[in-house]
């Protein structure tokens, strides 16, 4: 396996692994690889630093993470807010939601022409019914999976 640092034009990064360089060549154009926070298929490669060598060295201790920020007294990793916070925060928001299932488009529909109270929801819709959500102004975002993984 071939892992490479992916990034969307909105500078979203992250890893894809991939069989081969044709495997990965042949998924972005067939826009298959999508960015996981944005759903954008505009995918690039990004120059990457791994090194791979027979045996790992152990990693030296960062003395940076460390660190206490001052105004927090929180480590300066989590002051700066880790991706795993972050993860933690958007999987707390979707978990907020109502899954309507496959009656998403139906029922977003009713949200946005108050039949139905408004909340946030989320379920799964087709590409045509995303299609006529958009036409009809209706705001919406897709989710990567691994948001709603444990949800189910």
């Amino acid at each position: 396996m071939i892992v490479y640092d992916l990034v969307c034009k909105h500078r979203h990064g992250f890893e894809g692994w991939f069989s081969s360089n044709e495997d990965f060549q042949r998924q972005r154009e067939a826009k298959l690889i999508r960015c996981p926070l944005c759903d954008d298929a505009a995918i690039a490669r990004r120059p990457s630093a791994q090194v791979r060598v027979g045996r790992a060295a152990q990693p030296k201790e960062d003395k940076d993470i460390k660190k206490v920020d001052a105004q927090s007294q929180k480590p300066a990793e989590v002051a700066l807010g880790g991706d795993a916070d972050v993860l933690k925060m958007m999987r707390r928001l979707v978990a907020d939601t109502e899954n309507v299932g496959r009656a998403f488009a139906e029922e977003a529909r009713k949200i946005h022409y108050e039949e139905a109270p408004k909340r946030g929801i989320r379920g799964q819709a087709t590409p045509d019914e995303a299609e006529d959500l958009r036409e009809e102004g209706i705001d919406f975002m897709s989710l990567p999976p691994f948001l709603t993984r444990d949800l189910h």
